[in-house]
C-alpha cells in the first residue's frame, strides 16, 4: 500500500470581492497554483499523473476547470484532471481523493488543490432559451445561487450560523471579539511575514498595461475594533440576528495547490516531503447543521 506525503504546498494571496484578483479568472489562478506546487516539489511536469481541484462556481469557466488548470500550468496533455465540487470542503476533497489514490496503488502523483473566483461568478437569466413573452425578467446571482445558498431550507448560508449561534448561546459580544482577535492576529502575521513562505506571488495585469504584483492577504483588517463591530446590522437574519458583515466570513477570490506523492516515488525522484497524509474523515447531517459537520468527522 502507497503512503502519501505532501511535497509542496503553495497559495495565492486572497483577493477581497472585486478586489485585485477581479480580472483574473478562477481557471486562471488554479493554474498559477499548479505550476507553482509543481515546481516546488521539484518534479517533471510528465510525473504527475493527475490533476484534482476543488472549484464551486463553475459557470462559464467552460469545461472541466480543473483540466484547464492542468494544461494552464503547462502539464503535458498526458496528465488527467478532475473537477471537486463539494462546496466548502472541495479543496480538502481533493487531498483526501489524492490520498486515497496513491494508498490504493492507482496513482504515485497528484497535484490537489482549490481555485474560485467568487468575484467572477456570472448572473443566470432562466428561460431566456425558450423566450420571455412578456413582463419583467430576473437575473439570479450565481454566486449565491451555487455557493451561498441552501437549496433544502431556502436560505442564505448565514443563517446556519445563526442556528449554531441560537443552539449553544453564542452571542454577539462573543462573535464581535472573537473577529476582533482574529483580524489582529491575521493582522500580526501578515506583517512578520507569518504568510510569506506558503504565499506566491500573481502579476496581475491593469487595463492599459500596468503590472501589479499581488502578494498580500487582502481581506485583513487589522484596524477591526468591538465598536466598528458593534454598529453593524446583522446580515441574514434580521430580528435578534447576530452574524454580520464583520464576523461572518468573507468573499473572496484565489488559489492554492499542494503535490502529494507516494513516499517512495518521492524519494525516488528527490522530491523532500513536508507533511504525511496519516488520517482524514467525512460527516454528514441535515443540512441546516452543515456548520457541525466537522465535528462528526473529527470524531470518527
Amino acid at each position: 500500500m502507497g503512503r502519501p506525503v505532501i511535497a509542496s504546498a503553495c497559495r495565492t494571496a486572497l483577493g477581497k470581492f472585486q478586489g485585485s484578483l477581479a480580472s483574473v479568472k478562477a481557471t486562471e489562478l488554479g493554474a498559477l497554483a499548479v505550476a507553482e506546487a509543481v515546481k516546488r516539489a521539484g518534479v517533471a511536469p510528465d510525473a504527475v499523473d493527475e490533476v484534482l481541484m476543488g472549484n464551486v462556481l463553475q459557470a462559464g469557466l467552460g469545461q472541466n476547470p480543473a483540466r484547464q488548470a492542468a494544461l494552464g500550468a503547462g502539464l503535458p496533455n498526458s496528465v488527467a484532471a478532475a473537477t471537486i465540487n463539494k462546496v466548502c470542503g472541495s479543496g480538502l476533497k481533493t487531498v483526501m481523493l489524492a490520498a486515497q489514490a496513491i494508498k490504493a496503488g492507482d496513482a504515485q502523483c497528484i497535484v490537489a488543490g482549490g481555485m474560485e473566483s467568487m468575484t467572477n461568478t456570472p448572473y443566470y437569466l432562466p428561460q431566456a432559451r425558450a423566450g420571455h413573452r412578456l413582463g419583467h425578467a430576473q437575473c439570479i446571482d450565481g454566486m449565491i445561487n451555487d455557493g451561498l445558498w441552501d437549496v433544502y431550507n431556502d436560505f442564505h448560508m448565514g443563517m446556519t450560523a445563526e442556528l449554531v449561534a441560537d443552539k449553544y448561546e453564542i452571542g454577539r459580544d462573543e462573535q464581535d471579539a472573537y473577529s476582533v482577535e482574529s483580524q489582529r492576529r491575521a493582522a500580526a502575521a501578515q506583517a512578520s511575514g507569518k504568510f510569506a513562505a506558503e504565499i506566491f506571488p500573481v502579476e496581475v495585469k491593469g487595463r492599459k498595461g500596468a503590472v501589479t504584483v499581488f502578494d498580500q492577504d487582502e481581506g485583513i483588517r487589522g484596524d477591526t475594533t468591538a465598536e466598528s463591530l458593534g454598529a453593524l446590522r446583522p446580515a441574514f437574519k434580521r430580528d435578534g440576528g447576530t452574524v454580520t458583515p464583520g464576523n461572518a466570513s468573507t468573499i473572496n477570490d484565489g488559489a492554492s495547490a499542494l503535490v502529494v506523492a507516494d513516499e517512495d516515488f518521492a524519494k525516488a525522484n528527490g522530491m523532500t516531503p513536508i507533511a504525511r497524509v496519516l488520517g482524514y474523515a467525512t460527516g454528514g447531517m441535515a443540512p441546516e447543521w452543515v456548520m457541525m459537520a466537522p465535528e462528526v468527522a473529527v470524531k470518527k
